[in-house]
C-alpha cells in the first residue's frame, strides 16, 4: 500500500472532523431516500442501450406528476377555504415542475427513430395514454373523460380512486367559487354543476373575471390567482405539445403503442385551452 492510500488526506481529502462515517445505528442518505428501491427499478426488456433512457425519462415524469398532484390537492384545499395566498406558492411550484417536464422531452429526443425501433415492440399496449397520474393532474385542471377510466378497471383500488377524482371539484371549480364567495356574481350552475363532466365556459364566470381584471386592485388576490392558473395552463399545454413533436420526431405518424392514432390525437389534446374564460376575457378586456 502505498504512503497516499495510508493517508487520503495527502491528496487533498481532507473531511472535516464532524462529519458523520459511521451508519451502522443511523439513517443515512441513500436509507431517507430509498435509494436501492428506486435505483433497482430500471428493468429494461431488451438488451439495447436506448432503452434505460426510455425508462428513467418516464419513471421521472412520475415522480414530477406526483408532486404537482401534492401540491394543486393542497392549494384547492386553501383556495376552498377563501383562504388564496398560501395556494400561490404552491401554484408556482407546480408551474415550475411543469417546465422540468417540459424542459424532459428534449432529453429523449436524443433518442433516434431506429434506436426506438430496437425496442418498442417490447412495450406490448403500455402507453403514456395509461398514465394515470396524468389523468388526475387532467381532472385536477377541470378536464374530466369518464370514458379514460375504463383502462383502469383492472386495478379496483385505483379505479376507484379515479372514479372519486372524476367527481372532486377541480382547482377551476374553486377558484369560481372564490370569485362567488367575493360577492361577485356568478350562475348557480356554474357553482352546483356536475363535477364530473368536462368544464364548459360559462358567460357570468368570464364576466366575474373581467371585473377583476379591470379592477385589479380591489381583487388582487383573485387576479394574482387567475394569473397562476394561467401559467399552470400554459406550461400544461406545451407539455402536450413538446409530447407531440417528439412522438412525431421518432415514430413519425405510426399509432400509438396503446392503440391511439399517436400524432393526430396528440394534436386534438393540444388544441384543448385550460380555463377557457382566463384565455377568452383578454379579448374584451
Amino acid at each position: 500500500m502505498s504512503e497516499a492510500d495510508r493517508h487520503p488526506e495527502s491528496q487533498g481529502e481532507h473531511l472535516e472532523k464532524d462529519i458523520q462515517l459511521d451508519f451502522q445505528k443511523e439513517m443515512s442518505y441513500g436509507d431517507y431516500l430509498h435509494l436501492e428501491q428506486i435505483l433497482s427499478s430500471q428493468h429494461r426488456l431488451s438488451h439495447h442501450h436506448d432503452e434505460m433512457l426510455f425508462i428513467i425519462i418516464h419513471q421521472t415524469s412520475e415522480l414530477w406528476m406526483k408532486l404537482i398532484l401534492h401540491e394543486l390537492h393542497v392549494a384547492i384545499q386553501c383556495i376552498q377555504r377563501n383562504d388564496l395566498e398560501p395556494s400561490f406558492k404552491m401554484l408556482s411550484r407546480v408551474s415550475r415542475i411543469q417546465q422540468q417536464l417540459i424542459q424532459s422531452w428534449s432529453v429523449l429526443t436524443t433518442l433516434t427513430p431506429s434506436e426506438y425501433m430496437e425496442f418498442r415492440d417490447k412495450l406490448g399496449h403500455s402507453s403514456g395514454f395509461q398514465s394515470y397520474q396524468n389523468r388526475l393532474i387532467e381532472f385536477a385542471l377541470g378536464q374530466k373523460n369518464a370514458q379514460s377510466l375504463a383502462v383502469y378497471q383492472h386495478q379496483t383500488e385505483l379505479y376507484e380512486r379515479m372514479v372519486k377524482a372524476l367527481h372532486e371539484p377541480s382547482i377551476y371549480d374553486a377558484a369560481i367559487s372564490a370569485l362567488a364567495a367575493q360577492g361577485l356574481p356568478v350562475e348557480e350552475r356554474a357553482l352546483q354543476r356536475d363535477w364530473a363532466k368536462n368544464y364548459e365556459p360559462n358567460e357570468s364566470v368570464e364576466e366575474a373575471w373581467l371585473t377583476v381584471y379591470r379592477n385589479t386592485e380591489q381583487y388582487w388576490d383573485l387576479y394574482e390567482l387567475a394569473e397562476k392558473l394561467v401559467d399552470i395552463g400554459n406550461q400544461q399545454r406545451l407539455w402536450r405539445f413538446n409530447h407531440l413533436t417528439t412522438v412525431e420526431r421518432i415514430i413519425g405518424y405510426k399509432k400509438g403503442t396503446g392503440g391511439s392514432s399517436g400524432v393526430s390525437y396528440l394534436s386534438k389534446i393540444v388544441e384543448q385551452p385550460f380555463f377557457p374564460e382566463l384565455l377568452s376575457l383578454r379579448t374584451k378586456l
